[in-house]
């Protein structure tokens, strides 16, 4: 059921919505963005370290280790450097957006209190 699609294209041109954002959940959507971006960011640099901190160990394990030589093949070692990566960039990424966020909140509040 619900509006046929080309009675909505005429009544929604634009596609958007009918309803528009104040100024004040414009901006509150803009820093959302900006931490997104930010934390990211963030995590992908760690990653990055991560990835060659985990690299240079197991490949060296694996070359002179005698049990990782037996037991680690091309898939663990590969398990082993992936897992250290993307722990690193969500971890890196959670903090990073939260300490974001939580500026953002004590700068409502401090203009929220600047403004009564």
């Amino acid at each position: 059921m619900g509006i046929p699609s080309e009675l909505r294209d005429i009544l929604l041109p634009n596609k958007k919505g009918v309803f528009v954002a104040s100024p004040a959940e414009e901006r509150k959507i803009l820093r959302t963005e900006q931490c997104t971006s930010e934390g990211v960011r963030a995590g992908f640099k760690a990653a990055s370290i991560a990835c060659v901190a985990s690299t240079v160990p197991t490949l060296a394990a694996v070359r002179v280790i005698p049990w990782a030589k037996a037991n680690l093949n091309y898939t663990a070692q590969a398990l082993i450097i992936s897992a250290a990566s993307i722990a690193a960039f969500f971890i890196t990424a959670d903090k990073t957006i939260l300490e974001c966020a939580r500026k953002n909140a004590q700068l409502e509040d401090a203009l929220r209190h600047k403004q009564q």
